[in-house]
């Protein structure tokens, strides 16, 4: 019987619903600024998301669609890594201004997490910049042991290396760690590593194939604020607010 001791969270969809109201607009609006007219919409961006990265949708875009002024293979990667600083300096600019608030929940699981000695750790894919912002203007009480962000990996999810970089980190085995996702490529990947998955849905990932979770709810739920509701998974005592101690009782089995 494991014993859970620490909590890995991704951060786009789960900690912040940041794709459609964050990083979409963010794109759009450096798109404008570098004097493209491409314009992703909401349906787009979620075929998008199906590419890990956002230097690589940007990559996939120009080469299957192209963008609306011709861009150069030998230009790309240059233009491309412009393009997603600046894209970056607008998201950030986004959370603190405070556009995108925390999913209901995630402070919740995080404090709780904190107060039973446990460690809480990021790993994301998305930008080290504007997790950092996450971290500093959104959770400044929370004790991450670490975030791990955007290039610190050659293989990003659904590939493993991420969370098994967090698990040597820590110098713990995969029953011992849960993680919180919100779509298919980080349910693979955290199932690639062996850890134990609890899913978020997000009007993204609602209807991708997530059975590889082992718990599935729509949010993790506030007592005084918006509550969740159980897709996959048999909690005992669950009542719309997903606990720490419910899900340390449910991995240890």
């Amino acid at each position: 019987m494991a014993q859970i001791k620490a909590v890995f969270f991704d951060q786009d969809g789960v900690i912040i619903d940041t794709e459609r109201d964050g990083h979409r607009v963010s794109f759009n609006m450096t798109f404008e600024e570098y004097g493209f007219t491409d314009e992703w919409s909401v349906e787009y961006y979620h075929e998008l998301l199906q590419v890990a990265g956002g230097k690589e949708r940007m990559k996939h875009h120009s080469r299957t669609k192209g963008f609306s002024k011709p861009v150069p293979e030998e230009d790309l990667d240059d233009l491309v890594k412009e393009m997603h600083k600046r894209k970056t300096a607008l998201f950030v600019e986004l959370i603190e201004a405070g556009k995108l608030p925390l999913r209901p929940g995630i402070h919740r699981l995080m404090k709780e997490a904190m107060e039973a000695g446990m460690k809480v750790g990021v790993c994301t894919t998305s930008n080290e910049k504007a997790a950092k912002a996450v971290k500093e203007t959104m959770l400044s009480d929370i004790n991450f042991e670490f975030v791990l962000a955007g290039d610190v990996v050659s293989k990003k999810k659904p590939d493993p290396e991420i969370y098994n970089l967090g698990l040597s980190k820590l110098g713990l085995q995969p029953d011992e760690v849960f993680v919180v996702e919100d779509s298919r490529n980080g349910v693979l990947a955290a199932k690639a590593a062996g850890l134990n998955i609890v899913v978020t849905t997000n009007g993204y990932t609602e209807k991708e194939d997530l059975s590889d979770g082992d718990i599935i709810v729509t949010c993790l739920g506030d007592p005084n604020g918006e509550k969740g509701e159980m897709r996959k998974g048999d909690v005992p005592g669950f009542d719309g607010v997903l606990r720490l101690d419910q899900l340390t009782t449910y991995f240890a089995k």
